[in-house]
């Protein structure tokens, strides 16, 4: 316990030293962080501190000891429900009055509780009752007059720790039918979600083809190559894992990080696409590869027509080409149908009723025939 002097003397150096609790204590030696506070609050309260310490003793009312206790006897003579319910007073406040104001509700017992003997007929009703029960197994327990505990112990040395120690729910909510019910069902479920991750996996691999590639949605992903199946994992790597992306592209995972090496690297014919798309556009995207090598080649850039056709088609850069149309001599009907007589039934009754012929094309040399 410090003195008055000793008191004095920590609060006036955590002031001098701008109210830094390290540095004090370091000085001092002493005492705690939260001593030293409280000193400083009664200092800055009083202008001073007390000759001696003045033990705080918290006086409750008649009533409220009351409150407290008919509290206790109606809540199954639990303390921690009292405490938390009232917020007053501490557990041996608590325990003081019980034992002063209803001393025959705890009965403390001196040394070791005798060992009742309990026969196996008894036990094995009070484990019925605990497991077929509808009230709380306190209320068991006291009308077994035993602990709760016990029967606890009773049903796992008869049951088992993996039986449930309440079985008239169960057995009313969850017959065996239907748990197996519940079972097919919760297998039906994990199916169902398992399809739905699958697909929306699908349906966001085509997507990423027609962002990224600009491919149409109905391209298979295994016909892509391994550096546009690379582009794909890296823009959905963040929502499925790399093991489900590589199945569903089947792309090794070997060449996938050789591919995003590739990536990493510099491209060396960086300049040369920009003057090709260039050269592209400002031609009205009529030059093929051979016209487009010649004006490259006109720019001081030289590479080979295979570079040029590889870098044409990794910017999709394609020539539009004009087809004419193919000649038809048809010119349409001369006159109008003839009436469908017939109607596709070729049955008759009698001979020479119905009398039915086609018409032939033949072409010969000199020209057609029919």
């Amino acid at each position: 316990m410090s003195s008055y002097e000793d008191r004095i003397r920590a609060v006036k150096l955590y002031i001098k030293l701008g109210k830094r609790l390290g540095s004090t204590l370091r000085q001092l030696g002493y005492p705690t962080k939260n001593a030293l506070l409280a000193w400083y609050r009664a200092f800055i309260q009083d202008r001073d501190l007390q000759e001696g310490y003045v033990r705080s003793i918290q006086k409750h009312s008649d009533d409220q000891k009351q409150v407290a206790i008919q509290h206790y006897l109606d809540h199954d003579r639990c303390i921690a429900a009292t405490l938390r319910a009232l917020r007053y007073p501490c557990r041996a406040t608590l325990t003081g009055w019980i034992e002063e104001l209803q001393p025959d509700v705890r009965q403390s017992i001196v040394g070791r509780a005798p060992n009742v003997q309990h026969p196996k007929e008894f036990k094995n009703t009070a484990v019925i009752e605990l497991c077929a029960r509808k009230t709380s197994a306190q209320a068991i327990a006291q009308k077994l007059e035993v602990c709760r505990p016990t029967l606890y112990n009773w049903k796992n040395q008869l049951l088992g720790t993996e039986a449930p120690a309440s079985m008239s729910h169960q057995s009313q909510s969850k017959s065996p039918p239907e748990e197996s019910k519940l079972a097919g069902l919760q297998e039906q479920v994990d199916k169902l979600q398992h399809d739905i991750r699958r697909l929306q996996l699908e349906r966001d691999v085509l997507k990423k083809a027609n962002e990224l590639l600009k491919k149409g949605l109905r391209v298979a992903p295994q016909l892509l190559s391994n550096r546009e199946k690379t582009l794909r994992v890296d823009a959905l790597k963040q929502t499925y894992s790399l093991s489900e992306l590589f199945a569903e592209l089947e792309l090794a995972r070997s060449s996938y990080f050789y591919h995003c090496y590739r990536l990493r690297i510099p491209d060396k014919y960086e300049d040369a696409r920009l003057i090709l798309l260039e050269l592209f556009e400002s031609n009205h995207r009529c030059y093929a590869y051979r016209r487009l090598h010649s004006a490259m080649g006109r720019c001081q850039i030289n590479i080979s027509e295979k570079v040029i056709q590889r870098l044409m088609k990794q910017e999709d850069l394609v020539v539009a080409v004009h087809k004419k149309p193919r000649y038809g001599s048809y010119l349409g009907e001369m006159s109008a149908a003839p009436e469908n007589l017939i109607n596709r039934n070729f049955k008759a009754a009698t001979p020479n009723e119905k009398r039915l012929t086609d018409m032939t094309e033949f072409q010969i040399p000199a020209g057609k025939v029919y």
